[in-house]
């Protein structure tokens, strides 16, 4: 089974571009030639967010080798978001693109493996496993620590998949947690860093020179 940070990787070789896309699809800026052939609601939007993605996707999958759908900007518009998210991960993998979950997700226990379940694992149903989104990626938040994450790195070593996990976050108030200083003198993002490290090792497959 090839390694998900593998085809990612070859992928990158492939069109020598390392630049991903990201849908993050805000309503307000979809062209109105998209918006006026739809209903001015929850279902109208989401099949606008459909057609955008898709005029997206054609235009790049030649040039870019990921997209990186963030959910939340489709949970915002129910059911008829999460079915344009889904769509755009199925036209984007059928473009030969590699689909990077942004869901930051980050839970325990059981939530943790449900997570995992729906983004990179198989939800059982009776005896029949089932993909759901079945993204190659899924962005994850690992600040409750290694039962929160462990969840997924079973499933990436079960089904080939891979996690992008946040050590260091870019918004302004980061630092209120994520810079402050331990006992040891190190800071909590290199702690988690550290750990990071610590749960890929067995994932590592080969490095990119």
């Amino acid at each position: 089974m090839e390694n998900a940070i593998d085809k990612l990787i070859d992928k990158i070789k492939e069109k020598d571009n390392p630049t991903v896309i990201g849908l993050d699809p805000r309503y307000e800026i979809i062209p109105d030639c998209i918006k006026t052939k739809y209903s001015q609601d929850l279902e109208g939007a989401g099949k606008a967010i459909i057609e955008f993605n898709k005029a997206l996707i054609d235009a790049v999958y030649d040039i870019v080798p990921a997209v990186k759908p963030q959910i939340a900007f489709y949970e915002m518009f129910g059911i008829p978001g999460i079915k344009a998210f889904e769509e755009t991960c199925k036209y984007a993998k059928e473009k030969g693109m590699i689909v990077i979950a942004d869901m930051k997700r980050g839970d325990i226990g059981t939530t943790a493996k449900a997570y995992s379940n729906a983004s990179i694992g198989k939800t059982q149903i009776g005896e029949l496993d089932q993909s759901i989104f079945d993204v190659e990626f899924v962005t994850v938040n690992p600040y409750l620590g290694t039962d929160g994450i462990q969840p997924f790195v079973d499933d990436c070593k079960k089904y080939g998949k891979g996690i992008f996990v946040l050590v260091k976050t870019s918004n302004k108030s980061s630092g209120e947690l994520q810079d402050l200083v331990t006992e040891d003198g190190e800071k909590i993002y290199v702690k988690v860093a550290k750990l990071v490290n610590e749960w890929g090792k067995d994932l590592i497959r080969k490095v990119w020179i």
